[in-house]
């Protein structure tokens, strides 16, 4: 399990993963994303984008006749889940019950600095009301403290809770916050911690998921876990970009547009 420790005017010291280790997974990254930076295929039919896609309502605002429209056009595009809210994860699961649309749900969102208890009660709510995923964001400023082994123990409380019912977690490590040491940490420490994917951001920080960010924690996890993109995906373009890098899934809630817009109407120019 790496831990971190720092001293002031100090390099960042990673305690169980050697600085060389770290330099590693960086340098693997780039080079794959300067060998890799080639357009992806505009060529591929947009419904089969539709089974990456967590098609996602986060709104605070969100009406309950939106929740119920979002189930329904999962339902009808066939997304790989609808992502929510925690309070409306029953209303989801009764009308998405006996489809394969699961329901998704976030937990210590969107600032991950809720206590571990109260994550680890709020998934095991989540997953009583019906909740087949669960995406939980780490307490950021506990990693940039250094304390992994706080970071580390609260995802494992998450994925405790879930892990009976064969839920599965993905874990936000808010990219746009870390630097890439720590996303590096991040990775590992969600790997090590039993988690299914990772995921790039909340959408509600300063910036979304980037190609370059996805490609550098799939190098990280390996295939062993997945990896999800998130925050600002509105294109089509931007969807494959994404895959391109790494990702197997994606969070958007640009969804039905990512999946209907023939790709020559969402060139950017």
């Amino acid at each position: 399990m790496a831990r971190c420790t720092t001293r002031k005017d100090a390099p960042l010291i990673v305690i169980g993963m050697k600085k060389e280790t770290v330099d590693r997974i960086l340098a693997e990254a780039l080079a794959e994303r300067f060998r890799n930076q080639v357009p992806p295929p505009t060529t591929t039919p947009a419904p089969a984008l539709a089974p990456f896609i967590d098609h996602t309502l986060l709104r605070p605002d969100a009406t309950i006749e939106e929740i119920r429209t979002l189930c329904h056009e999962a339902l009808q595009e066939q997304f790989a889940a609808v992502c929510v809210n925690p309070g409306y994860v029953p209303l989801c699961a009764g009308i998405l019950r006996g489809s394969k649309v699961k329901v998704c749900t976030v937990i210590g969102f969107p600032l991950g600095a809720t206590s571990t208890a109260s994550k680890a009660f709020e998934a095991a709510q989540a997953i009583r009301d019906g909740a087949q995923e669960v995406d939980m964001v780490i307490n950021v400023g506990m990693l940039k403290s250094g304390n992994d082994t706080e970071v580390e123990a609260d995802i494992r409380a998450v994925t405790d809770a879930a892990r009976p019912r064969q839920v599965l977690t993905k874990v936000i490590i808010e990219t746009a916050l870390l630097t890439d040491e720590e996303k590096v940490r991040a990775c590992t420490l969600a790997k090590s911690a039993g988690a299914g994917f990772v995921k790039t951001s909340t959408g509600f920080s300063k910036g979304g998921a980037r190609t370059e960010d996805v490609a550098l924690m799939r190098r990280v996890v390996g295939s062993a876990m997945g990896v999800k993109a998130a925050g600002g995906i509105r294109t089509r373009e931007d969807a494959l970009a994404m895959i391109a890098s790494g990702a197997n899934r994606i969070g958007a809630s640009a969804s039905i547009t990512i999946v209907t817009t023939p790709p020559a109407a969402t060139l950017k120019g």
